[in-house]
């Protein structure tokens, strides 16, 4: 063998080694498996047949009976309950938002607090970021009450 031959034997070893150590496999998604055995009896007193089904489910739908369950009526957090009760003459006071904008952000806003004071993960939270919002509210109207709302443009 030449000279040039031997020395490009360490880096063959080399790329072999890591070539064998390596793994090229995936690994697939963690699946639950359920199996669901039904036993039906017609009303007219026939026979009765016992059906067996088997299916293949991922983690990732354990969240849409959180997504999917209708709303409460309120969060059941006082402070957000209280913040989503002054939402709209407190802003309209501030002047954060025009008046025909206020109807939709706070829809917005009462749905998102809704669904997160649903979730087990976000509703410990969801005190403290409901007193942050009326804290901010309360620095917008810079010493204002929510009752000092303004009159419409039309009125004036």
């Amino acid at each position: 063998m030449n000279r040039h031959t031997l020395r490009l034997i360490p880096f063959f070893a080399g790329a072999l080694a890591l070539a064998a150590c390596s793994d090229h496999s995936t690994k697939p998604a963690p699946t639950t498996t359920r199996t669901v055995t039904t036993t039906a009896t017609p009303a007219t007193g026939g026979t009765k047949s016992t059906g067996s089904t088997s299916t293949t489910t991922t983690r990732t739908t354990t969240r849409t009976s959180v997504k999917d369950a209708p709303l409460p009526e309120s969060t059941g957090i006082a402070s957000c309950d209280e913040y989503l009760a002054s939402y709209k003459t407190c802003h309209l006071a501030a002047g954060i938002y025009a008046r025909d904008q206020i109807d939709t952000r706070y829809d917005m806003m009462r749905t998102s607090l809704l669904k997160q004071s649903q979730d087990p993960d976000m509703r410990d939270q969801l005190g403290n970021r409901c007193t942050s919002l009326a804290n901010q509210l309360k620095e917008a109207l810079h010493g204002k009450s929510c009752a000092d709302v303004p009159a419409p443009a039309s009125t004036r």
